[in-house]
């Protein structure tokens, strides 16, 4: 019930246009990959960088209405460091974008020495009510790129608002989980699971989630990512 609620919301609040399309500047030991910048981001090869965890997704990677270094990813980042692992984390958030925009900055995004790729795209074509057909084929042409190129994939779920009716809501979750089972991948059922329609848990606009919501759901990245690591570390 609080998650339809929630969701609700969501689809009044980008009818009201509220800020859901402009990107924050990144000051966070993180690393940004939101958009090709005028020249290389490191003077390193891609083979001398540190393995990369690549999190492709919308406003809330981006963490939105946050400060860089409360966004999921960083939190995931720092989570890294605190235990010796040596990874980078890199966000590649761009508030406002569709499976459709995620899946044009894909080659982008891969760039570096990427590992692990975590998708976390739908929710923006959930709310303007896009075909399911388009979601399914932009998902599955990302996840088809990262298995390609060797990568551990995660495929972040995410639910559609309920004024979309329900064929068109059970069909957008399906697209998740059936995606995951033909391609192999880990699935995160729900990337707001805990934090969706929880008031204390998400900011004024009750959209994206605060400092404690972002905790939240970087515990959520973790519990799927933590494994996906232990194993790369185990065959290495």
């Amino acid at each position: 019930m609080r998650t339809s609620l929630l969701l609700s919301c969501l689809a009044l609040g980008c009818a009201l246009g509220w800020a859901c399309s402009a990107p924050r500047p990144s000051s966070a030991p993180i690393e940004s990959r939101a958009a090709a910048p005028a020249e290389p981001a490191s003077a390193l090869a891609p083979s001398e960088r540190r393995p990369e965890i690549v999190i492709l997704g919308d406003s809330l990677t981006a963490g939105l209405g946050l400060e860089t270094t409360r966004s999921f990813p960083a939190l995931i980042q720092q989570r890294l460091d605190e235990r010796g692992l040596n990874f980078q984390v890199v966000n590649a958030g761009v508030s406002g974008d569709t499976s459709a925009g995620g899946l044009r900055r894909l080659e982008w995004a891969l760039e570096g020495n990427p590992r692990v790729l975590v998708v976390a795209l739908g929710g923006n074509d959930a709310l303007r009510g896009l075909p399911i057909e388009d979601l399914e084929r932009n998902l599955t042409a990302i996840v088809e790129r990262g298995t390609r190129e060797g990568l551990s994939v995660i495929l972040a779920g995410m639910e559609a608002p309920p004024n979309n009716g329900p064929e068109y809501t059970a069909r957008f979750r399906r697209v998740y989980r059936d995606l995951a089972s033909t391609h192999d991948v880990v699935l995160i059922p729900f990337l707001l699971e805990g934090v969706a329609g929880e008031a204390a848990l998400n900011q004024a606009d009750g959209i994206h989630p605060n400092e404690e919501g972002a905790r939240l759901v970087a515990d959520t990245v973790w519990r799927a990512l933590e494994p996906v690591l232990k194993a790369a570390a185990g065959t290495r």
